[in-house]
């Protein structure tokens, strides 16, 4: 591209990229999903969800950096502490000094004070897996805390590995209605639109991003991770792409394609509101309330 000295080797594109060429064909490629999803519009407040991860921080870096400029866009930025002992403190740190140096509002909710338990105890109580608890709990928060700080939008770190990594197992699990809702067809009351700016970064990309911009990283993985169905999709997608460059993209556009006909499939029902906690569910009852009367009544 140019005689700098090369920092990274794209492999799809077969380029040896100096830090500035890196960085332009990063941001074109963020500017690329947001504008082809309409992602971020005029005059919105985009909660970004902040977990203190490598995918969150570069995530709120490169939208402060492309979008901070603009007076009708705004950002703040949610952290949901799940009472993870010996992990998420580290990376509320993280999250904290990197919001104060973006400028970007702050809001740190927690498991204890919304739910009643911390992760940690909601395991010693429960039956089901930690990652259940997790996924459930922390969608909920995210949503209803961006929902009451007047969001338009919530975006989410998730990147190409992971979007590819959802796609291959759905399908291997013939779940295709879940599929189908990975692109939202619509907005729905009280249900804050997700956005996924770093859909067409490699993940290696993401991690190369905070390096070159000198961002916290924290690479340390959840202590009750556990995906063994996933993690054969991650390294098999890993070695194929080692072999094959590109084929994340190859599968994320073959995705795109087939979206007009799983709409039609699958066309995005009407949300209800829990008869419960008010907040959007596709039954009379939603799994966050349902899972804590399991907690409280075991």
């Amino acid at each position: 591209m140019c005689n700098g000295k090369a920092v990274y080797y794209q492999r799809h594109s077969n380029r040896h990229l100096c830090k500035k060429h890196f960085l332009k064909d990063f941001y074109r490629r963020v500017k690329y999903a947001v504008k082809k999803y309409s992602m971020i519009e005029k005059n919105d407040k985009i909660a970004i969800a902040m977990s203190g991860g490598k995918d969150s921080i570069v995530l709120a870096h490169v939208l402060k950096h492309l979008y901070g400029k603009r007076r009708d866009i705004e950002f703040f930025a949610i952290t949901v502490d799940e009472g993870i002992e010996d992990y998420r403190d580290d990376t509320i740190k993280i999250a904290k000094k990197v919001c104060k140096e973006l400028e970007i509002q702050h809001v740190i909710v927690n498991f204890k004070d919304e739910i009643g338990l911390t992760l940690d105890e909601m395991i010693k109580r429960g039956n089901r897996n930690a990652c259940t608890y997790c996924g459930v709990f922390r969608k909920y928060l995210l949503n209803k805390t961006a929902r009451k700080l007047g969001a338009t939008k919530l975006a989410t770190g998730h990147n190409l590995d992971d979007e590819t990594q959802t796609i291959l197992l759905n399908f291997l699990h013939s779940d295709i209605e879940r599929l189908a809702r990975l692109i939202p067809q619509r907005k729905q009351n009280n249900l804050i639109l997700r956005i996924k700016p770093l859909r067409e970064i490699y993940e290696r990309e993401v991690v190369t991003y905070a390096i070159l911009n000198d961002l916290p990283l924290s690479l340390d993985e959840c202590p009750y991770s556990s995906f063994p169905v996933r993690s054969m999709v991650r390294d098999f997608l890993y070695e194929f792409e080692n072999k094959y460059p590109g084929r994340k993209f190859s599968i994320m556009r073959s995705f795109e394609q087939l979206m007009p006909c799983l709409k039609n499939i699958y066309p995005q029902i009407e949300l209800k509101r829990c008869s419960i906690c008010g907040e959007p569910t596709a039954r009379d009852i939603c799994q966050p309330c349902n899972l804590k009367r399991e907690l409280f009544s075991s």
